[in-house]
């Protein structure tokens, strides 16, 4: 369990977009895994299902509260972020990581999957009990929308990379 408490936190962090709900998160998620009483020993499968487990437990609480995505974004504050003189790199990662505030709790939680946690696809299709095409468009979709909230940003979108003809 501890290998994954990082890249845990970095998914329960995308989910929620507060650092103290998600650390609760994480620490049910964890009691929950610790005191389950079937555990998958594939490694592959382990990681999936715990972090399955984080996700039911998101899902449950904000069932729970009837929170709207949007009342949620309307809690944070983002004209609280003041930047002062610092290298471009720095920018660039506030930059981001405003831009996946703004982003749909869907499109967060995807690229929270695949891009920040590092799942392929195939894992992220196994958390999410989802077919990995869908996987694919869903990341895609996000991608997009995160390009498109940075639009105006110091943030460019990397040159897609052409495969070579063989």
């Amino acid at each position: 369990m501890e290998g994954y408490l990082k890249r845990l936190s970095g998914y329960a962090f995308c989910l929620t977009n507060d650092r103290d709900q998600a650390r609760d998160l994480v620490q049910e998620c964890a009691v929950r895994a610790l005191s389950a009483t079937r555990v998958p020993r594939d490694e592959a499968a382990y990681r999936a299902w715990i972090f399955t487990i984080l996700r039911n437990l998101f899902i449950d609480r904000l069932r729970r509260r009837r929170e709207t995505s949007d009342e949620l974004q309307d809690e944070r504050d983002v004209d609280s972020w003041q930047v002062w003189h610092c290298n471009e790199s720095l920018i660039t990662g506030i930059t981001v990581k405003l831009g996946l505030e703004k982003l749909k709790p869907a499109h967060r939680e995807i690229l929270g999957l695949v891009d920040i946690a590092g799942f392929t696809y195939h894992e992220t299709a196994q958390i999410l009990d989802v077919p990995p095409g869908t996987v694919m468009s869903r990341v895609s979709r996000a991608r997009q929308a995160l390009l498109d909230v940075l639009a105006d940003s110091n943030v460019r979108a990397l040159p897609l990379r052409r495969r070579r003809s063989r």
